[in-house]
């Protein structure tokens, strides 16, 4: 890549080669984001006590298949890939028979790494759902992947369980955030130009809305949980944010110029465009879900920093290598773009928590269960794992 600065608008002539597969690679990324609700259980339930996680992709597990990031495509991937059999592939071993249906709900996803909170551990969640995904199908609620809207399956759930707490991630899919995502790595790789400006209004444009179905959703997890004879005060409803997956330009080891952020780091955002998705889209959509919550009389978990300092790129951590295999201390903690000839996994799981970020919100959720008023952020502390993740008051 030549020593230039993108201009401000999007050029319809200068591609570079290739461009046509990547743009279709994009498009056909379906990148989701989280939220969370608690419970203490009514008189009348039966059951096993259980904590149920809802939403999309950022409490799902997606990703949850990568133990950090290597360029070795073939093999263990240096010890990142937690499909590997010793002769091949196997998602299943990780995300089970959702894999299939692209639920991908991970064997390491927040509420099954969680401990100490509840007997069950059930995971409703499926990547790239909506909000209309969680309502219930006689209030709007819209099937997805072949399953019923998540709230008609609360339902069962509840009447079967003793449920004390459920984990909802929702509004990311709302907002198009795969599609902002989709547009700012074309914009570096094919436009030359920046995304900030443009995507700024497009998110603006969808916010109010989607609030509205995240605020819904809470309502539809009310009402479902009211049907099945809890009262407001036996469970916990707690909305959680999303972390950001990539770091500040002043954060990330690869230079703005050049191949390397695409073909070695996959991260090809430009500077601007990285400091206004980490300082300022990232905050906006937790400020706004803050807001969802205080209007709907739950608890908060922030995120946005959860994953500070162990981005993708990020100058505190580094890719594994042959000499070099991954560690929860120095390993990146969300998935990285994979634009190699020779692909690894699937695209739909790049820029998600990965496995050694997901035992890092399972401790989230752990330490959160023990605080049953209040909102609360959620942070890692620098060289430590998964047992540093500390919450702060917010």
């Amino acid at each position: 890549m030549p020593e230039i600065r993108p201009a401000r608008r999007r050029s319809t002539t200068r591609r570079v080669p290739g461009a046509r597969r990547f743009a279709a690679l994009c498009g056909a990324a379906a990148l989701a984001l989280p939220m969370l609700v608690t419970a203490a259980a009514p008189a009348a339930a039966a059951g096993p006590t259980a904590v149920v996680s809802m939403g999309d992709s950022y409490v799902s597990g997606e990703a949850g298949r990568w133990d950090g990031n290597s360029d070795t495509a073939s093999g263990g991937r240096d010890g990142t890939d937690r499909a590997w059999t010793g002769s091949g592939y196997d998602p299943a071993r990780v995300y089970g028979s959702t894999y299939t249906s692209g639920c991908d709900r991970s064997d390491s996803a927040e509420v099954r790494s969680a401990s100490g909170v509840a007997q069950t551990q059930i995971n409703l969640a499926c990547s790239g759902a909506t909000s209309a995904n969680v309502f219930r199908a006689a209030n709007g609620g819209q099937s997805f992947k072949g399953e019923a809207p998540q709230a008609d399956q609360l339902a069962a759930v509840a009447a079967q369980n003793t449920v004390k707490l459920i984990t909802l991630s929702v509004g990311g899919n709302d907002l198009g955030f795969g599609d902002v995502i989709s547009t700012c790595v074309q914009d570096y790789e094919i436009w030359w130009s920046y995304c900030h400006d443009d995507q700024q209004a497009a998110v603006d444009a969808k916010m109010d809305a989607a609030m509205a179905g995240v605020g819904k959703a809470v309502d539809e997890v009310r009402a479902v949980m009211s049907a099945a004879g809890y009262t407001s005060s036996s469970y916990r409803l707690v909305l959680q944010s999303y972390p950001s997956p990539i770091p500040r330009s002043s954060e990330n080891r690869y230079p703005e110029s050049g191949w390397s952020r695409t073909n070695t780091g996959g991260c090809p955002f430009w500077n601007l465009d990285a400091d206004w998705a980490r300082d300022s889209l990232v905050p906006q959509i937790s400020d706004r879900l803050a807001a969802v919550a205080a209007a709907k009389g739950v608890q908060f978990l922030d995120l946005r920093d959860l994953l500070q300092g162990r981005e993708v790129c990020s100058t505190a951590t580094r890719l594994a290598t042959p000499g070099t295999l991954p560690s929860a201390t120095t390993s990146e903690w969300a998935r990285f773009l994979d634009m190699g000839t020779t692909t690894q996994g699937t695209l739909q799981e790049s820029f998600h928590p990965n496995h050694y970020a997901q035992l890092a919100l399972g401790r989230c959720l752990t330490l959160l269960n023990a605080q049953p008023t209040g909102n609360w952020s959620c942070r890692n502390t620098p060289g430590r794992d998964a047992s540093g993740t500390y919450l702060t008051a917010r």
